[in-house]
């Protein structure tokens, strides 16, 4: 079993990879890790690799050793499960934080069919032989073998129990015994892992053990299956044929799930690349709301982070900001850039770009038509007083609180056709004053602080 680094397998391992479509956060970390994938060892993870993968070797060698010095070994059923285990350590299938590899189910029958100590070793030769055997297929970076044998940790926790409880046959009345097999597995694991983490990323050993989480669920499913084919199978032949069809169907699930993973990264690539080419369209319609636009999507990021939204909130805000105006494409030009005050119509006319906006963006659909929502909001006033639709308070999305703040912020400090920007402090004030009035009191807090805090760097 193993953790966090992509590089990384055994039995039922984990990578921290996530796979949750349109997560901004996690499509960034799948793209990374898949990108390292291709990639030399940096100086630390070759570190890592050799302290974690040697102090392996330092354990399994005398470990196989003595299991092998009372147990007999049999070269074929070695070849038979070292191949099988090969073939199972790439069946990646993605889930959750990561990808789950079936090896549990051959881990558990090889701690009976082969001298138990000698296990590990043959787990690392398999997860090794793997690597080789499927690594042009990925175009993997040959280096990257070098943080494979470092993965067999796991196996060291499960070999060692069963080695010191004197190698029993497989029987359901040693479950305690098995269940204290599997804790060994995730100590084993988790510590490895953890050593491997710090000294190539400085990732804390804490901050890993939500990725943990799912080894231990896809270990713990997978391993009383793996118990129930140690028991039916009295050869290595017969574990394989009984494995065989549970593997290839993971495989196939593997396969669709990468699939619609990828179809979910370009979606969000192709939104992105939407709203931006919608960004461009603004400025090349009306050059001021264009440049207004770009500074309110600095301002409200700011402001976004210090109220610490999530990566899914900071990307909407992101949209949202940048788009809240694009409405206006529709709105004659001599009414945005009019230097006098408008009348009544005049107003209520330009005070429909926000309702357009949302249109426009529903007509995409998808990522954009949610922001389209939003972007209706953009000009609501926390006393309830605004438009289009009179939401007040917490009624009004958070996002659309900020960007309306920061709009406001910018619309004060930058050159109007019918007047001239106000003095920051000034502004400020302004917004302080419409606090619970127009504004989220707590989002005038934070851009205050932004924009301070920016100011003195």
């Amino acid at each position: 079993m193993s953790t966090t680094a992509v590089e990384e397998r055994g039995g039922g391992t984990v990578e921290v990879r996530a796979s949750v479509a349109l997560d901004p956060e996690a499509d960034a970390l799948v793209e990374e890790l898949r990108g390292r994938r291709h990639q030399p060892l940096a100086r630390d993870e070759r570190l890592a690799s050799i302290v974690v993968g040697g102090s392996f070797f330092v354990v399994a060698t005398p470990l196989a050793i003595m299991g092998t010095s009372s147990q007999q070994l049999s070269l074929s059923t070695l070849a038979i499960l070292l191949f099988a285990y090969a073939v199972a350590s790439q069946v990646e299938f993605e889930i959750g934080a990561g990808f789950a590899v079936p090896t549990e189910l051959l881990l558990v029958p090889m701690l009976f069919l082969l001298p138990v100590g000698i296990v590990p070793l043959v787990v690392a030769a398999g997860l090794v032989f793997g690597e080789i055997l499927f690594r042009r297929g990925r175009q993997d970076h040959m280096e990257r073998i070098a943080v494979v044998p470092g993965s067999a940790w796991h196996a060291v926790g499960p070999a060692s129990v069963l080695l010191a409880a004197g190698s029993p046959a497989p029987s359901l009345s040693d479950w305690p015994l098995y269940v204290g097999a599997f804790g060994a597995q995730m100590a084993f694991d988790f510590t490895s892992s953890a050593a491997r983490e710090w000294i190539a990323f400085r990732l804390r050993p804490r901050a890993q053990l939500r990725f943990m989480a799912w080894v231990w669920m896809v270990d713990g499913a997978l391993a009383p299956v793996g118990l129930a084919l140690a028991l039916a199978a009295s050869s290595a032949w017969q574990a394989v044929l009984l494995i065989a069809p549970m593997v290839g169907l993971l495989a196939l699930f593997a396969r669709q799930r990468r699939l619609g993973i990828n179809s979910a990264l370009e979606l969000g690539h192709a939104y992105r690349g939407t709203a931006f080419l919608l960004g461009d369209v603004v400025e090349a319609d009306d050059s001021y709301t264009g440049a207004h636009c770009r500074n309110v999507v600095e301002l409200s990021v700011a402001v976004a982070e210090r109220l610490g939204l999530d990566s899914r909130a900071l990307r909407d805000t992101e949209f949202v900001a940048l788009l809240h105006d694009v409405g206006k494409i529709r709105i004659p030009k001599e009414l945005i850039n009019k230097p006098g005050a408008l009348t009544a119509e005049e107003r209520a006319l330009v005070e429909t770009h926000a309702a357009i906006g949302e249109e426009m963006l529903a007509q995409v659909g998808g990522l954009l038509g949610e922001v389209g929502r939003i972007v209706r909001s953009h000009h609501e006033r926390w006393d309830g007083r605004g438009y289009p639709d009179g939401l007040a308070g917490d009624d009004i999305p958070l996002v659309a609180r900020i960007v309306s703040c920061c709009d406001a912020f910018n619309a004060m400090t930058t050159d109007r056709p019918y007047r001239r920007a106000l003095p920051v402090e000034t502004a400020i004030t302004e917004l302080e004053d419409q606090a619970g009035a127009q504004f989220d009191p707590t989002v005038v807090s934070a851009l205050v602080e932004v924009v301070r805090n920016t100011a003195s760097d």
